[in-house]
C-alpha cells in the first residue's frame, strides 16, 4: 500500500562528472571547455563500454565445396556474441558496424573476433580470427578523433599461423559520450534480434514544422447543376489530409455564389497532402451533388509572415460526370467554373500541438521571427528504481523500459534496458531555451515491439517541469515518482532519477520575457476562436504523431499522445473536483481575510479592533500612506514567505489531482472509450449523475448572472419604484459628499462598520434587503 510519502519527491546524491581544475567539465570524458555545450557530460555517471568497429573484411577464401563465400563476423567477449549481418557470395564485404560491451560485465580477459562463412549445410564454417588482450585496448577520450581502424590478418583457431584474408577493425575502450555509443549493438540487449534491434537504441527525434493554412473562400462563378430548372444552392467543402472543413450553404439560390469565409488548417512541412476543394450542390436535405472540384499542392501558396494582406486569386474547376462514349466509366471535363480564392500559409503563429496547461515551446513557426536562446536547459536521465513488472516473459514478469522527453522541437528517446526494473541510462541531452515559463515532459514506457508479439507500449508514468521554478546554474538532483491513474486506481510504478540544470545566458532578456505576450503577435492581431483553438490543436497533434511515427525506430502513436496529454479536455467527473477545490484553495485567502475583518467588526478580540482602529485613523488622516503602505505590507509577506519557499521542483500532487479519494466508477468513467462502449444502464446512470453535477453548476451560474442583472436594473427602470428610490438617493449623496470633505466621510463608513456589536442588529441591512428586492431577467425564462 503506497503511503503519502512515495509520491514525493526525493533528493539523490548521483556520482555525476567531474570538474577540472582549469574550470572546464569532464564528463565522458576528455577535456570541455567550461562553456556548457551539447557535448558536456557532467550531469551523469560515467559508464565504460568497450567499443568494437567492424569495418569491412578482404581477399576472404571462398568455400571449396560451392565456390562461394556468405561472410559475417562474430565478436565475442565472454559469454556474449554480436552477430554483424551476412553477406551472400561476397569476398570483399563491408559491414561498418559498432558492438559495445558494457566494462560492468567484461569477465573475459580477451577479445575475440571470428570471420565466418555460411555453409549451405548449415553449419559455420571456420575463416579466421583475431584476438585482443584486454589490458591492451586504448582508451579513447572525446572530444579526441574518432580511433582509426586497421587492417589484421586472420589466424587460425591456435593463433599461430595467419590464413588468407583480412579484417579492418577498431577496438578501443569509451563511455557513453562517444558518437558510436547510439547506433552500437549493445550486450545487453543481445536477447534483441530481427527489427527489434533498431527500437533499442537512443535517437533524437525533431518534430515537423507545423503551419497554419489559411483558406479565404470568396466566391465562385458559373456554377453550374444538373437540374436546369433550378438555380444552384452551394457550399465548399476543403480537405487537407485527413482534415474537413465546410462553409457555409449559400442563402441565396444564384450561379455566383458569395462566402467570404475562413477555413484554418494544420499543414507539416515538407508538404505531402494537398488542398482539395470541392463545390456542392444542396439538392436534398440528405443529397449532394457535385458540381467542381480542384486539387492544388501547398507549395504554391505565399507564406505570410505578419498581417500583411494576400493577394487572391482564381482558380477554374474540373467537373467530373459520365461520358457517353465510355459507358458508365468515370471521365473528367472541363468548364468555365470559377472560385476565388485567398489562401496563404501563416508563419507568424506558433501552432499548438500540445496542452496550453503544459506548453513546451512558443516560438512562431517562421524561423525569420525566432529571438535568440535566453538560456541552456540540460537534462541529464540517470536511472529508474522499482519500476513494476509490465508484461510477463517466459512466465515471469518483465520490463523493457526507456524514457523520452520533449522540450520545444526536440524530442528524445533513450535506448531501451531490456529486461530490468532498474534501468540505467545515463544520458544527457540539451535544449535552447527561448521562454522560461515553458514544460519539459519525461516519460517512462515499456518497450512492446522487441519480439513477435507486438502490441502498443505501455505507459509507465511521466514527469513535468516547469523551468521558470528552476534556480539558474543550480544542479537538481531528484528521484521523482513515477504515477500512473489506472481504473483499478492510483498506482506508483517506480521512481525516475534526474539531474537537470538551467543555465541563463542573459538575466535582462531573461526579466524582459516576463513583460512580452505569451504568445506571438499574430495571436492577438488575428485571433482564433476557442472552438478553432481546440480543433487546431487536435489536428496538429495527430500530425505529429503520424510524422514521429514514420521514423527509424518509430516514436510511436501511443506514447507521443501520452506526452502530449491528447485526452485533457475529455470530460472526467475527478478533473472538474480537482478544478472545483483548486477555485476553492484560490478563494481560501479572501474567505480568510473576510473572516479576520468580520471578527475585527465583531470585536471578538478588542486588543485587536482598537489597534485597527488607530491604523485607520492613521491612515484617513494621511492618505497619502495608503498606497506605500499597501505594497510596503506585500513587500515584508514576501520577504517571510522566503523562509517557506519549495526546494524542489513542483510534481504531480495527488491530492490535488483527487487522485486518491476519487470513486471507482468515476475512475471507470474516465476510461471509457468515446463514444462509451459501457451498457445501457451504466450511461443511464452516469448520466444522471451528469445532470446532477451540471444543474448545481448551472444553479451557481444562474445565481451569478441574478445579481449581476440586479446590478444593472438600478438604472434601467425595470422597476420604477427602486430605481427611483435609488436616482433620488443618488442625488441626495452627491450634494452630501460635495459638501463634506471625502476624509471625514471616508472616517464615519469606517467608524460605522467597525462598530461594537451592541450597535448591531443581526437583521439583514437596508441596503441588502432593497438590492436584493431588485428584478433580474430570470422571471422571463422559461
Amino acid at each position: 500500500m503506497s503511503t503519502q510519502d512515495d509520491y514525493k519527491i526525493k533528493d539523490t546524491k548521483p556520482q555525476l562528472g567531474e570538474r577540472w581544475p582549469h574550470g572546464g567539465v569532464r564528463g565522458g570524458g576528455g577535456w570541455i571547455s567550461s562553456e556548457r555545450t551539447a557535448s558536456t557530460y557532467d550531469l551523469v555517471e560515467q559508464m565504460y563500454y568497450l567499443y568494437v568497429r567492424v569495418v569491412k573484411a578482404r581477399d576472404l577464401p571462398p568455400n571449396p565445396v560451392n565456390g562461394n563465400c556468405d561472410p559475417y563476423v562474430e565478436v565475442k567477449l565472454g559469454n556474449y556474441k554480436g552477430k554483424t549481418q551476412r553477406f551472400e557470395k561476397k569476398t570483399n564485404p563491408e559491414w561498418n558496424q559498432v558492438f559495445a560491451f558494457s566494462k560492468e560485465k567484461i569477465h573475459s580477459s580477451v577479445l575475440e573476433v571470428f570471420v565466418r562463412d555460411r555453409e549451405m549445410v548449415g553449419r559455420d564454417d571456420y575463416l579466421g580470427k583475431v584476438v585482443f588482450d584486454m589490458n591492451e585496448v586504448p582508451t579513447r577520450v572525446p572530444p579526441d578523433s574518432p580511433l582509426a581502424p586497421q587492417w589484421y590478418r586472420l589466424e587460425d583457431r591456435r593463433g599461430e599461423s595467419k590464413l588468407r584474408g583480412e579484417v579492418m577493425l577498431a577496438v578501443w575502450m569509451g563511455t557513453q559520450a562517444d558518437e558510436a555509443f547510439p547506433d552500437s549493438w549493445h550486450s545487453d540487449a543481445a536477447s534483441v534480434h530481427g527489427e527489434g534491434v533498431f527500437s533499442v537504441r537512443s535517437k533524437v527525434y525533431v518534430s515537423p514544422k507545423l503551419w497554419y493554412l489559411r483558406v479565404n473562400v470568396i466566391e465562385a462563378q458559373d456554377i453550374e447543376s444538373e437540374d436546369k430548372s433550378q438555380l444552384p444552392q452551394v457550399f465548399v467543402k476543403a480537405q487537407v489530409g485527413n482534415q474537413i472543413l465546410k462553409t457555409r450553404l449559400c442563402p441565396n439560390r444564384t450561379t455566383n455564389p458569395f462566402w467570404n469565409e475562413d477555413l484554418v488548417f494544420v499543414a507539416a512541412e515538407p508538404f505531402e497532402e494537398q488542398l482539395v476543394l470541392t463545390v456542392e450542390n444542396k439538392v436534398a436535405p440528405t443529397k449532394d451533388e457535385l458540381v467542381g472540384r480542384i486539387s492544388l499542392p501547398l507549395h504554391i501558396f505565399e507564406k505570410r509572415l505578419d498581417h500583411r494582406p494576400v493577394h487572391s486569386r482564381w482558380f477554374n474547376l474540373e467537373r467530373f460526370g459520365f461520358g457517353v462514349l465510355e459507358g458508365d466509366r468515370r471521365t473528367e471535363r472541363k468548364f468555365s467554373t470559377r472560385i476565388h480564392l485567398r489562401a496563404c500559409l501563416e508563419g507568424g503563429y506558433h501552432v499548438l500541438d500540445e496542452s496550453t496547461m503544459y506548453i513546451s515551446d512558443q516560438r512562431p513557426t517562421a524561423r525569420q521571427l525566432w529571438k535568440q536562446p535566453i538560456g541552456i536547459l540540460e537534462v541529464g536521465i540517470l536511472s529508474a528504481q522499482g519500476l513494476l513488472p509490465m508484461k510477463s516473459k517466459d512466465g515471469r514478469g518483465s520490463t523493457d523500459a526507456y524514457c523520452v522527453a520533449k522540450y520545444g522541437q526536440k524530442w528524445v528517446r533513450t535506448r531501451t534496458i531490456v529486461e530490468s526494473v532498474s534501468p540505467k541510462w545515463n544520458e544527457q541531452y540539451t535544449w535552447e531555451v527561448y521562454d522560461p515559463c515553458t514544460v519539459i515532459t519525461l516519460g517512462v514506457f515499456d518497450n512492446c515491439h522487441l519480439g513477435s508479439n507486438e502490441k502498443p507500449d505501455s505507459r509507465i508514468g511521466k514527469v513535468r517541469i516547469r523551468l521558470s521554478t528552476l534556480e539558474t546554474d543550480r544542479i537538481y538532483t531528484h528521484s521523482y515518482p513515477l504515477l500512473v491513474l489506472q481504473p483499478s486506481g492510483l498506482k506508483k510504478t517506480g521512481e525516475l532519477q534526474l539531474a537537470f540544470r538551467f543555465t541563463c545566458l542573459s538575466l535582462a532578456h531573461m526579466v524582459y520575457l516576463y513583460s512580452r505576450p505569451l504568445l506571438p503577435k499574430m495571436h492577438y492581431l488575428h485571433p482564433f476562436t476557442v472552438g478553432q483553438l481546440d480543433s487546431l490543436r487536435y489536428q496538429a497533434m495527430n500530425i505529429v504523431a503520424s510524422r514521429l511515427g514514420r521514423a527509424e525506430p518509430p516514436l510511436r502513436k501511443e506514447v507521443v499522445e501520452y506526452m502530449l496529454d491528447v485526452d485533457s479536455h475529455m470530460w472526467s467527473m475527478r478533473r472538474s473536483k480537482a478544478n472545483f477545490f483548486r477555485i476553492v484553495s484560490l478563494f481560501s485567502g479572501f474567505v480568510s481575510m473576510s473572516k479576520w475583518i468580520s471578527e475585527v467588526c465583531q470585536w471578538k478580540n478588542p486588543i485587536t479592533t482598537i489597534l485597527v482602529h488607530i491604523l485607520f485613523c492613521i491612515l484617513i488622516c494621511y492618505p497619502e500612506l495608503i498606497l506605500p503602505t499597501a505594497f510596503l505590507y506585500m513587500f515584508l509577506i514576501g520577504l517571510w514567505n522566503f523562509r517557506f519557499r519549495p526546494r524542489h521542483p513542483p510534481h504531480m500532487d495527488t491530492k490535488l489531482s483527487w487522485a486518491e479519494a476519487v470513486h471507482p466508477d468515476e475512475l471507470d468513467e474516465e476510461f471509457d472509450t468515446f463514444p462509451t462502449s459501457k451498457p445501457q444502464d451504466i450511461v443511464r446512470m452516469r448520466y444522471d449523475r451528469l445532470r446532477s453535477v451540471a444543474g448545481r453548476i448551472q444553479t451557481v451560474v444562474g445565481d451569478m448572472a441574478t445579481q449581476g442583472e440586479r446590478l444593472q436594473s438600478l438604472l434601467s427602470w425595470r422597476d420604477p419604484r427602486a430605481t427611483s428610490v435609488f436616482i433620488v438617493f443618488c442625488l441626495c449623496a452627491a450634494v452630501a459628499l460635495y459638501i463634506t470633505p471625502f476624509k471625514i466621510v471616508t472616517l464615519l463608513v469606517g467608524l460605522f462598520l467597525l462598530r461594537h456589536p451592541r450597535f448591531r442588529s443581526k437583521m439583514p441591512s437596508a441596503p441588502s434587503s432593497f438590492f436584493r428586492r431588485l428584478p433580474a431577467r430570470a422571471d422571463s425564462m422559461l
